[in-house]
């Protein structure tokens, strides 16, 4: 066994790596729709808004919402995650890099 390391960054190996087992674009949309659905849920319970309260500003069900918040749902579209940022006064910024 041996104490050597190895020089790089992390990141740049996990990204290596799911590209070659060709998971990284489906992995990256999870990640991304995973932290969304955090962040809403932070910015609900922030500012004390319940899940009854957001399904009414965004006219939908309580179990639409609750789609719209399980992290593992990759079914949501944008403009449904936009509507719900907007309904708790904040925006989705995407970038293409």
């Amino acid at each position: 066994m041996t104490n050597d390391k190895e020089t790089g960054t992390a990141g740049e190996l996990f990204e290596d790596f799911l590209k070659e087992q060709g998971t990284y674009a489906a992995t990256t949309e999870q990640a991304v729709k995973r932290v969304l659905a955090f962040q809403l849920a932070a910015a609900m319970k922030e500012q004390r808004i319940s899940k009854v309260e957001m399904a009414k500003r965004l006219e939908t069900s309580r179990s639409q919402l609750d789609r719209l918040l399980d992290p593992d749902n990759e079914s949501v579209s944008l403009a449904v995650l936009n509507r719900a940022a907007q309904a708790v006064g904040r925006s989705i910024k995407l970038e293409l890099v």
